[in-house]
């Protein structure tokens, strides 16, 4: 039974009776009885956070090593199995994306595989998540290749450069040395963000933001591999309008497109296309999904080394991937005056990124993760990976999606995928040298799919906020043609505008009862909802502070059509037309004024004289207009009673009351008391 089935039952088979007093906020608080609270005192606070104890010791150990908290309590016989293929099936598709991102970061291939070993087997250690895959992400592989090439151009001059070949690798070397430089400062800002329990930035690049965002960068992902697919020799362009450079740039040289290279690529990209299609139509009958990444990677290599592409066709290849670690080495700090712009904007993307995809998959499974340590975690694998020259790293989508939907548990998965990465750099690298690129560019852009298909918000936002259609659009536009870092920084203050826009442009609403019950809606949006004759409710769906007194205020007036700066007004002019008609009528007719008070034991009280002018008492008025008063006031809705949405239904229970009580009173005979014919009437 779903929950529409369910709620058509209830409203069709249950009431419910509540009686209970008409509560006021005093009366309510007269019945209420607060705690008392005793606040510590700061030398008792200091001595509680200073004492150590050993639960105190264990939370802290649970807290930044998780593992120390999972891996005693993990289920051997339960989860190993799903771990062992969900590892494999990640490793698999880890090695391709490794070797194509980092033809995005423009560094060599071999450090998006060192890439996706060390921080893996970190994030074991230190992160929360069970299921994200951490390691190259197409974005951010993107922004480390376009502060790495802003910095050492393609056309950089390099002292000592004998041939084409020394110039490449001392340019390769220099760009890595970026990457190194950038990769350790993002790491250092996601963990010193994460130490000050600075996690909550995350909710300031809303989903409109980050889809808008990662649109755009499929979009400059998109045009930096044509190059490689076509394979055509290009500069890379980085910063403004780079992706228009970079179109254009391919374009100019289609006429010199390699069709070997264009051919292979087109191969892969239909296999993907058709096989993705494939897993996803019997994903409920696979054990686990085909890795066609794998396959592709394995076909391009026999194909290519077969027929000697690179030889004989002049197509490009991976080329060397040189077996074994490489030692330890401290980045160059020097450039963090040239990085830092990119290093902050690389450290929001990939903890905002991460945390997405790790929430998502946490609630999926009911457990939760921790903001903080994430960008801890995410923190200590950059800045400790940058030592063993890898470049920034985050949550992958797909093999995230992998990983969980193989029926990964824990982390172990990750590291059991690192390990076949590993392998690979110890001994198997080799074998895929003769890779063609126009493979790794159609497995990248086939990748883009899921993130191209983020267009179809457009139509939704459309919808159902135009708010954020517009945080999508300038996000999109900005990180298009200023690029990502700049687009990013630029996205947020939007986005910070439209949160002060929202505080300054709420929506007001006036409601209306629905009949014989205690529910109050938009009297504009549904028929049925009736207003309470005398009665207005106000409703606003933003909170009330300093900036936005002044609109509530004059929104309060528009909606309810009660203006008190209008009423008074009236009410005053009212008052001096009545009083003006009582004193004519007393000064022609009255020599004395009688009032209901005893003045020296006489029934009476004498006007005042001054020299020869007769001064008579001052006419006194009641808050509520007398009928005589009420022909001087302006027509208008007898409203008697403003509601704000805070304690809807036992205000108008209350004020209903009290209206009524009015009435009587109102209705009632006055005593009949002795007075002159002519006495002014007290008002």
């Amino acid at each position: 039974m779903d929950h529409a089935e369910e709620n058509e039952i209830l409203g069709a088979t249950k009431r419910y009776y509540v009686e209970r007093p008409i509560f006021s906020h005093p009366v309510l608080q007269e019945r209420l009885h607060k705690k008392d609270k005793v606040s510590d005192s700061i030398g008792d606070k200091l001595k509680q956070a200073f004492t150590c104890t050993p639960k105190k010791i264990r939370n802290i150990i649970y807290m930044f090593l998780p593992i120390t908290k999972w891996l005693p309590a993990y289920k051997f016989k339960e989860y190993v199995l799903g771990d062992l293929v969900s590892g494999i099936s990640t490793g698999v598709l880890q090695l391709p994306q490794g070797l194509a991102f980092a033809m995005l970061a423009a560094v060599p291939p071999v450090f998006g595989l060192y890439s996706s070993f060390y921080p893996v087997i970190m994030y074991c250690f230190f992160g929360t998540s069970r299921h994200v895959s951490i390691g190259p992400f197409a974005v951010i592989s993107l922004m480390i290749g376009g502060v790495a090439v802003r910095l050492v151009p393609d056309d950089i001059v390099i002292p000592g450069g004998v041939n084409a070949t020394n110039g490449t690798e001392a340019r390769d070397a220099l760009r890595v040395k970026v990457a190194m430089s950038v990769t350790l400062l993002s790491g250092i800002i996601q963990f010193c963000l994460g130490v000050c329990r600075f996690g909550f930035v995350a909710i300031y690049l809303t989903e409109p933001l980050v889809r808008g965002f990662t649109t755009a960068a499929a979009v400059h992902v998109f045009t930096s591999m044509l190059k490689y697919l076509f394979g055509v020799k290009t500069k890379r362009y980085s910063g403004i309008f780079s992706v228009v450079y970079s179109t254009v740039a391919v374009l100019q040289n289609v006429k010199n497109l390699n069709v070997c290279s264009l051919g292979v690529g087109l191969m892969v990209f239909g296999l993907l296309l058709g096989g993705k299609e494939f897993n996803e139509r019997f994903k409920e009958k696979l054990p686990a999904p085909i890795p066609l990444e794998f396959f592709a990677v394995v076909m391009g290599t026999g194909i290519s080394a077969g027929f000697n592409l690179h030889e004989s066709y002049n197509v490009d290849v991976v080329g060397t991937l040189p077996l074994g670690l490489l030692p330890p080495a401290n980045p160059d700090t020097s450039l963090f005056h040239l990085v830092y712009v990119d290093a902050i904007a690389i450290a929001i993307v990939g903890f905002s990124v991460t945390i997405s995809m790790a929430k998502t998959l946490a609630n999926k499974h009911g457990y939760q993760v921790d903001g903080n340590q994430e960008l801890i975690a995410l923190g200590l694998c950059n800045s400790i990976g940058s030592l063993f020259q890898t470049f920034s790293i985050s949550c992958s989508l797909s093999r995230s999606l992998v990983q969980e939907g193989t029926g990964g548990k824990t982390q172990l998965a990750g590291c059991l995928a690192s390990l076949m990465i590993l392998l690979v750099i110890l001994a198997t690298g080799f074998l895929f040298e003769s890779l063609p690129q126009a493979v790794l560019s159609a497995i990248v852009i086939v990748n883009l799919k899921g993130m191209f298909m983020q267009f179809s918000d457009l139509p939704f936002f459309w919808r159902t906020s135009k708010i954020e259609l517009t945080i999508w659009l300038t996000t999109f536009v900005s990180s298009l043609f200023l690029g990502l870092d700049y687009g990013l920084i630029t996205a947020v203050i939007i986005a910070l505008l439209t949160v002060i826009y929202r505080t300054q442009s709420p929506s007001y609403k006036v409601l209306g009862q629905l009949p014989d019950t205690d529910v109050y809606i938009d009297i504009d949006a549904y028929e049925e909802v009736k207003e309470i004759p005398g009665i207005k409710i106000f409703q606003i769906n933003a909170p009330i502070y300093y900036a936005n007194s002044d609109l509530y205020s004059n929104a309060l007036k528009r909606k309810t059509g009660v203006n008190p700066a209008f009423i008074m007004g009236a009410r005053r002019k009212a008052m001096r037309k009545y009083a003006k008609e009582v004193g004519n009528a007393n000064m022609a007719n009255a020599t004395v004024v009688k009032v209901d008070a005893e003045v020296d034991g006489e029934d009476g009280t004498k006007p005042e004289e001054d020299e020869n002018e007769i001064k008579y008492p001052p006419i006194v008025i009641k808050s509520t207009l007398p009928e005589e008063l009420q022909r001087f006031m302006p027509p208008g809705d007898n409203i008697h009673t403003i509601i704000l949405d805070f304690t809807i239904h036992d205000a108008v229970l209350g004020s209903q009351a009290r209206e009524a009580l009015a009435e009587q009173e109102g209705s009632a005979v006055p005593p009949q008391e002795d007075s002159e014919p002519n006495a002014t009437p007290e008002a």
